[in-house]
């Protein structure tokens, strides 16, 4: 087993499943509120090297699914990356001195160790169609007395100049579900062999979703 773990792959960020929240509390009996990252497998599903590709990094699959699930194109790529992981989602993880060698081998989370500092990246929760009060907190109008303005964006148009809206310009429309990053949070357990993560605080995500977890671009001084 040793000799296996060592043959993993080190990168600075893996995939994870968020499987929701819970608290802890410390050695000083401080009460800590924790997101909780399911651990899966992350393999190397193809090496993008300079020569064939114009740049260095390393393909990584992640979210296996059972076979029925799998198309025949799919299996001819994973018979490819030499991996009998089915995974479906793919994500390029950017890496100098790439090697070829780590095809199908899995991605290590060794060295993310507890009160290391990452970023977190996810996809918001998507909120659907909203107006203007929800999704920019506009105040709105009087909610009686024979007003006809409640909670509409109120004037958006210009006149005979510009004669058109601006661009960006806050109005009714489709809020949230969106790739987002939370920087410079903290791991404050890492439990590989019962396969979860804990981290200080919220990430972006509903329960179930994938989270890319990385190395921190700016640290905390």
């Amino acid at each position: 087993m040793a000799e296996e773990a060592k043959a993993n792959v080190e990168l600075n960020s893996f995939y994870g499943i968020k499987a929701g929240m819970t608290r802890i509390f410390d050695e000083a009996g401080n009460h800590v509120p924790v997101t909780v990252i399911k651990l899966i497998p992350n393999v190397i599903t193809q090496v993008k090297t300079i020569d064939k590709d114009g740049y260095e990094a390393y393909q990584v699959g992640y979210g296996v699914k059972r076979e029925k699930l799998i198309t025949k194109p799919l299996k001819g790529q994973l018979a490819a990356a030499k991996t009998d992981k089915l995974v479906t989602k793919f994500a390029e993880v950017k890496t100098s001195n790439v090697d070829a060698g780590a095809l199908g081998k899995e991605v290590s989370i060794d060295s993310f160790t507890a009160n290391t500092i990452i970023d977190v990246t996810g996809v918001t929760k998507g909120k659907g169609m909203q107006g203007v009060i929800k999704r920019f907190n506009f105040a709105g109008g009087p909610g009686a007395h024979g007003s006809t303005f409640h909670r509409a964006p109120g004037s958006i148009g210009q006149r005979a100049t510009p004669a058109r809206v601006w661009k960006n310009k806050k109005l009714p429309g489709h809020m949230d579900d969106k790739k987002q990053t939370v920087q410079n949070l903290s791991i404050v357990e890492v439990n590989a062999e019962k396969g979860y993560l804990l981290i200080k605080g919220s990430v972006p995500g509903s329960t179930s979703s994938f989270v890319r977890i990385s190395k921190a671009v700016k640290k905390n001084k």
